[in-house]
């Protein structure tokens, strides 16, 4: 997002970051070598984009000054390693359980973050909002009039899915969890393809010899 303002507005941010009690409108003029008047356009611009927000004022023996600093969003425009971290912990993760326990706790993920979502089975289109929420740009595609599927544009995880195929494991459990069924991951955009696609398909029925064998497996010799 920072790479989207103009030079002036980058160095604002910059300066506001390096003094977490604020600064004022003259400290930033003298900083960044430009007007009072200018700061307070380039000021009023930042707030209404959500990046800088009025702090406390400081005394000066005269008139207050007004001090500025970055809010919470803006500093989560910066740049952060959170995909380092979760790439290591990955590997750490995997080493420690095994890849087969490693899947099962991705799934089990997911299906916790359905549920903090909703209590009910959904369909496709309380998915996809669910989904953009997150940031998957998603929407339901119609190929008649019972044939849905989930087309996601953008994979929220995508260079840490790329080096942890694994990780896709979450986003099946999460949406197949929401609709109640099981999900078709036919086209991926980690596996080289132009988005992600998802169809939800009922649930398999138990299979009767197996739940039989648990059955007599339980009972007492």
């Amino acid at each position: 997002m920072l790479k989207g303002l103009g030079r002036t507005q980058q160095d604002l941010l910059n300066a506001l970051l390096h003094h977490a009690n604020g600064m004022s409108i003259d400290e930033l003029a003298e900083q960044l070598a430009v007007t009072r008047t200018a700061i307070r356009q380039h000021l009023a611009a930042l707030e209404g984009a959500g990046l800088v927000r009025r702090g406390d004022t400081r005394p000066t023996g005269r008139r207050p000054e007004q001090l500025y600093r970055l809010t919470d969003h803006a500093k989560e425009q910066f740049p952060r390693q959170y995909q380092l971290l979760a790439s290591v912990l990955i590997d750490e993760v995997a080493g420690i359980i095994g890849p087969e326990a490693l899947a099962s706790l991705m799934r089990s993920m997911g299906r916790k973050l359905a549920r903090d979502r909703e209590q009910d089975v959904v369909d496709e289109g309380t998915i996809v909002q669910h989904m953009n929420q997150a940031g998957y740009e998603a929407e339901v595609i119609f190929r008649s009039s019972d044939d849905k599927e989930i087309v996601a544009h953008n994979c929220v995880f995508h260079r840490l899915a790329a080096a942890h195929p694994v990780v896709c494991e979450l986003d099946l459990a999460l949406i197949g969890k929401l609709g109640g069924g099981d999900v078709e991951h036919s086209e991926c955009l980690v596996r080289g393809g132009h988005v992600c696609r998802f169809k939800l398909r009922p649930s398999a029925p138990p299979d009767t010899a197996t739940e039989a064998a648990s059955a007599n497996t339980d009972k007492p010799a």
